[in-house]
């Protein structure tokens, strides 16, 4: 009698049924009951232990990866973020493997990972700033430059930078931008439209031989602005040479270089640079410039390419202005996708 106190009886004096156990746990206690008492759970796997070290080790180190052999570690830090798919193979092949060494070992590349870029995986958007910039390669063959522009202008940007500009549709784009802006210049394969006057516009020599970057002030109701825009020379992935990127590495240094020499306390970069902000080869214009996206945007802001984005090698820098919000707009006829950024305009003494 005292036994039956403690158990729940059906009409035919039995049992009654066992409380629900969810999916989940049935199959961690299945997981379990395998590995107890296993005396391999630390022996096995020892090799994907090794590949979780040498992932975190690369993911880690990535700036001193030599570029002397095909720019290698140029392409590793173009694609840094995606090596964080890594760790979800590595954790599924631990379990099957059930090697606990190899468990262990995977959360070293997740610790470095999230220490480079979980501060990307917050929303840091926030309201404030007077002057909304805009940037976008609208592709030299666009098959609808006008629907182009008129998509871009659409963001709201009292500046909006263009590049890839082919000669014979610059007319094109300056009557669908003409009732948005009252101002543009177009300086070889790059152009500016603003709201705002513009003085002191002339082209910046990256090195090239031909025209794909321009400066300007722009005379905001706050102030004026030096905006630099440049589009960068290509890079290709080659199986016999690795990743080309020599013309672009100069490219950029000349860049920086002008940007350094500039005088003007507010300085805006637009365009695009082929390079994200973890490529050291950038370091001549990244060094001295904010990244709006990396200091107020919400998530990686990849840009290229827009079918399926991998990368933000479009870019919107800032020097002095203060970033407030940065964001990625909506897909148009290019290749890339346009990105937005609003800024505030401040004084030397802050």
């Amino acid at each position: 009698m005292a036994q039956q106190a403690y158990m729940t009886e059906t009409d035919g004096g039995s049992p009654g049924p066992e409380p629900r156990t969810s999916g989940l746990r049935r199959l961690l206690d299945r997981l379990g009951r395998g590995w107890r008492g296993d005396r391999r759970i630390w022996r096995r796997g020892l090799v994907l232990a090794a590949f979780a070290a040498v992932l975190a080790l690369v993911m880690l180190a990535h700036s001193h990866i030599p570029n002397a052999i095909g720019n290698l570690g140029s392409l590793i830090e173009t694609f840094l973020p995606w090596l964080g798919l890594f760790v979800p193979v590595l954790l599924l092949l631990a379990l099957l493997r059930r090697s606990a060494t190899a468990l262990i070992a995977t959360v070293l590349p997740v610790a470095v990972w999230l220490n480079l870029f979980g501060g990307l995986l917050t929303d840091k958007t926030a309201g404030g700033g007077d002057l909304t910039v805009a940037t976008h390669n609208v592709n030299a063959d666009n098959p609808d430059p006008s629907r182009t522009a008129r998509d871009v202008a659409a963001s709201g940007a009292d500046v909006l930078a263009l590049e890839e500009l082919k000669a014979t549709e610059v007319p094109t784009y300056e009557a669908a931008l003409a009732g948005t802006y009252r101002y543009h210049e177009v300086v070889g394969t790059v152009g500016l439209w603003s709201k705002y006057p513009l003085s002191d516009v002339k082209a910046v020599d990256i090195r090239l031989g031909w025209k794909r970057a321009m400066r300007a002030t722009v005379t905001a109701p706050a102030g004026q602005v030096a905006v630099y825009v440049a589009h960068l020379p290509s890079v290709r992935v080659k199986l016999e040479a690795g990743f080309t990127a020599r013309q672009r590495d100069k490219s950029a240094d000349a860049l920086g270089e002008a940007i350094a020499a500039e005088p003007l306390h507010n300085v805006v970069l637009l365009g695009d640079l082929n390079g994200t902000m973890n490529d050291r080869a950038l370091t001549a214009v990244t060094s001295q410039m904010r990244s709006t996206q990396g200091a107020v945007g919400s998530g990686f802001g990849f840009s290229w390419p827009a079918s399926f984005p991998m990368a933000r090698i479009d870019q919107i820098l800032v020097r002095g202005a203060e970033p407030e919000t940065s964001w990625t707009l909506p897909a148009t006829a290019s290749d890339h996708l346009p990105i937005a950024a609003r800024v505030k305009v401040t004084t030397p003494d802050g």
